[in-house]
């Protein structure tokens, strides 16, 4: 849905009327070039200036309580808390009291939103192959203070499972850890692997008895 000429995809999942998310789509941004319009990023090389007026217009248009919780994404499994740090190193994010933002940045990598059913807690994360392989949303369910059958999930826009072509070693990284993954990958061609992200996600929630889980209709590319 269009919000002050900015496009947002609005998640339809199972959480409380205080508990609000969106994903920002590219339009209505100062960026230009390959970074139109509205690139969010301050690590891709944009001018400053842009990202800067990016995100105050986003604040705007979602009429946010504050500034969101920026991240410096590597990758990796590290979950960032409200402690005043600015822009912590870590792939994921959890809001424990009411007002703060969680934010994550992604292109073709999935993001995973959470919340329990009663809002008192929330979290975002950024789920790539190497961050999901590594445990990224096992990580972030134990960051919050409540059982995992307390919560909800719902898949954002990621690469979708007839695009997502994978080497051998994206394949056995996940069949190191739970050889029953091998469903969620087809053949290819040669030695390549066509890989369902979403399918992938929702085994490692669904295995953490997180059993409601929407979105994962989407494909970035």
């Amino acid at each position: 849905r269009a919000v002050a000429d900015l496009d947002f995809i609005v998640p339809d999942w199972p959480v409380p009327a205080g508990v609000h998310a969106a994903v920002s789509l590219r339009t209505g941004g100062a960026s230009t070039g390959r970074y139109a319009s509205l690139n969010l990023g301050d690590h891709v090389g944009d001018e400053p200036g842009h990202v800067r007026t990016n995100r105050d217009r986003l604040r705007a248009a979602l009429g946010l309580p504050a500034e969101p919780l920026w991240l410096e994404q590597v990758h990796g499994t590290d979950v960032a808390r409200f402690t005043g740090e600015d822009r912590p190193r870590a792939d994921a994010a959890v809001a424990l009291a009411p007002g703060q933002v969680c934010a994550v940045m992604v292109a073709d990598c999935l993001p995973v939103l959470l919340a329990d059913r009663e809002g008192t807690c929330v979290a975002a994360a950024h789920a790539g192959w190497r961050g999901l392989a590594a445990g990224v949303i096992e990580r972030t369910v134990e960051a919050l203070p409540v059982k995992p059958s307390r919560l909800v999930a719902w898949l954002g826009p990621a690469i979708g499972p007839e695009a997502f072509e994978a080497g051998p070693e994206v394949r056995q990284a996940f069949l190191a850890g739970d050889p029953e993954t091998t469903v969620e990958f087809r053949p290819g061609v040669g030695d390549r692997w066509l890989a369902d992200l979403y399918g992938l996600a929702r085994r490692r929630l669904v295995r953490l008895g997180i059993r409601d889980v929407s979105g994962g209709g989407f494909c970035t590319v």
